[in-house]
């Protein structure tokens, strides 16, 4: 059944007086592609120019009240565990958690020099793709955050100034998944739990709704596949395929067990939404009006 759903663009952040204004690079869903193409129309093409049915689910079709109500009872029984888990992946730009990973991963099954640019150069720029479908589709959408539905909802972190749908974090996780699995098929389960666990931690965090991530998870991965079918059949001049794997598990410490950062930065970061307390070492916002909006 179709949904009326409230538009990001016209709702305040809880605590907030006014919606949310000069979101964040509103036009980047125009941007440069590295693999993917566009139409003249403007719709999303593979690296062969055939046009690519994007596998997400119209935000029409979701019923963002029912969802409401998971995120708050999430955010009312978070577990020390789930804490980390928000804070972690919600520390800087999404791909802080996962330029680590490819590191680590290049360095455990001592990929070499021209291989490693090629891998590093590929995955970074199945990202960027990721991502420009993904802002294209959060400004074409306009989904509103949680805390837009509940006037009164503290989140874990800080919402981000941008609409919702669907979630930065689960596509850019969806897509790296894919493209690491192509380059380490041996290390499949854990990049698998990485990107799972990516993607539910903005649940944890309060800023996201499950189909922001579970539909962002799912357009992820199709885009990752998409490019990797291109990238199998990229060749040298004597007509040798360029990738291959190492047929040796070598058991890639990849995971993060205490949540810590593989490079630590102090971000001075000025929450405006309303959000809980001294957990994420940020305070609630006491300036702003009295929540009056309601669901």
């Amino acid at each position: 059944m179709k949904e009326n759903y409230l538009r990001w663009s016209e709702h305040p952040y809880a605590g907030e007086r006014k919606p949310p204004s000069e979101g964040v690079t509103p036009y980047a869903g125009s941007w440069p592609l590295i693999f993917l193409k566009r139409d003249s129309d403007g719709h999303f093409l593979d690296p062969n120019y055939k046009k690519i049915v994007l596998p997400i689910k119209d935000p029409h079709y979701i019923d963002f009240h029912r969802e409401l109500k998971i995120v708050q009872r999430t955010l009312n029984n978070l577990t020390p565990q789930q804490k980390k888990i928000g804070i972690y992946y919600g520390t800087g730009v999404p791909t802080k958690q996962w330029t680590p990973v490819i590191d680590k991963l290049i360095d455990t099954y001592g990929v070499g020099p021209t291989q490693a640019a090629r891998i590093l150069a590929v995955v970074q720029g199945a990202i960027n793709d990721s991502m420009v479908v993904t802002w294209h589709l959060k400004y074409l959408w306009d989904a509103a955050r949680p805390n837009q539905y509940d006037q009164t909802l503290e989140t874990l972190l800080c919402t981000p100034r941008f609409p919702a749908y669907p979630s930065g974090h689960a596509v850019m996780s969806g897509c790296a998944e894919v493209m690491l699995t192509y380059f380490f098929p041996k290390e499949a389960g854990k990049i698998k739990r990485i990107s799972k666990e990516d993607a539910i931690s903005r649940l944890y965090a309060g800023v996201h709704f499950p189909s922001d991530n579970d539909e962002g998870l799912r357009l992820g991965r199709h885009i990752g596949k998409v490019i990797v079918s291109h990238l199998k059949r990229q060749s040298d001049e004597r007509g040798q395929i360029l990738d291959s794997s190492d047929s040796k598990y070598r058991n890639a410490n990849i995971l993060s067990e205490d949540y810590q950062q593989a490079i630590p930065f102090d971000f001075n970061e000025r929450c405006l939404s309303l959000t809980r307390d001294a957990d994420v070492g940020v305070k609630k916002n006491t300036e702003a009006a009295k929540p009056y909006l309601k669901f």
